[in-house]
């Protein structure tokens, strides 16, 4: 079935994304209507390396133009979306790009970085992520990332963060804060999900909770249900609202195995190569959730589980669209 024209529809946008990029996963784009996609851009790399990446990417938008368009403001995506494109903003899942360096914040700004993640699973100059044995929580120089990026109006992600350092960080930061992929932890009890303490923060300074879609994140991983996702979304609007629920679907379509070692382990462990089950794999997509053409579907199933269509618009997009017009507002 054709996806309605922009004119009919309400804005259906995707949180974090890290795939690997062609132009097909750029086609199933805008089969499945999606509008606009966080894109990490990368993981442990550093400045330079980072420059890199966003040079790659000035030379995908180039080579893909007539479906893919870099966005910063949420001016950017309304005319992509105008203009039949998917908007794509770039993110950064760990703050190692700007060193120890707080202007670097500046440059990368002026670059195109839109979204920025404090910490990626360990400790970084910012604060606590959530693999490690402490959270001490947001850091000194973490405190001048946070000013610095409420002053550019950046979006502060707090995906992969330790508790404290999350919750320090919502409460720190003078614009709205996410975590833009991650579960509740009560349906999956894994401590890469959120607890309740961060749910509400959240929700107590108008952020947003983008749902992942990534099995490890699922209550039955890879063997989840649309039903049990929606079912999951629905208790959840049952305690923050469904305007504070997103989608940040997590998905690494087409990358492979070897992306799963750098993800985890960068540079800083030879801990996969010494590991005796193997290197790290990737976990199969549900059935329900394979690529960025089968976004309907999941609005199909919100519906399905009793959300009214505004609260299942306002899930599928809309929530991210009013978090960035606060998030990115200038001054």
């Amino acid at each position: 079935m054709p996806v309605p024209s922009s004119r009919q529809r309400p804005f259906v946008v995707d949180g974090a994304q890290y795939a690997n990029w062609s132009r097909r996963i750029f086609e199933e784009m805008r089969a499945g209507g999606v509008d606009a996609v966080h894109a990490t851009v990368g993981y442990h790399e550093n400045f330079r390396e980072t420059v890199d990446l966003l040079v790659a990417w000035n030379r995908r938008l180039a080579d893909h133009a007539d479906l893919i368009v870099k966005a910063r403001t949420v001016a950017d995506i309304e005319a992509a979306r105008a203009s039949g494109r998917t908007a794509i903003l770039f993110g950064m899942q760990n703050p190692s790009p700007i060193e120890a360096d707080l202007g670097l914040l500046e440059v990368l700004h002026d670059a195109g970085l839109t979204f920025l993640q404090l910490t990626y699973n360990n400790q970084s100059l910012l604060g606590a992520g959530w693999q490690e044995y402490e959270d001490g929580g947001i850091t000194r120089m973490g405190r001048e990332v946070i000013a610095e990026m409420n002053r550019l109006a950046m979006v502060i992600d707090m995906s992969h963060a330790g508790e404290r350092t999350a919750i320090e960080a919502i409460e720190r930061s003078a614009r709205p804060v996410t975590v833009s992929h991650a579960n509740p932890r009560w349906w999956r009890d894994t401590p890469r999900n959120v607890s309740d303490r961060v749910i509400d923060a959240l929700a107590a300074h108008d952020g947003l909770l983008g749902l992942s879609l990534y099995p490890h994140h699922l209550a039955g991983g890879s063997a989840c249900t649309l039903a049990e996702f929606a079912a999951m979304a629905a208790r959840l609007a049952e305690r923050i609202g469904p305007d504070r629920i997103g989608i940040g679907s997590d998905l690494c379509q087409d990358q492979p195995d070897s992306a799963v070692a750098w993800m985890r382990d960068g540079r800083w462990t030879f801990q996969t190569a010494a590991n005796p089950n193997g290197p790290p794999v990737f976990p199969a997509q549900p059935a329900w959730f394979r690529s960025n053409a089968d976004f309907p579907g999941i609005a199909a199933g919100l519906a399905a589980t009793g959300f009214a269509p505004a609260e299942v618009e306002g899930i599928m997009g809309e929530n991210w669209m009013a978090f960035l017009r606060r998030a990115l507002a200038p001054g």
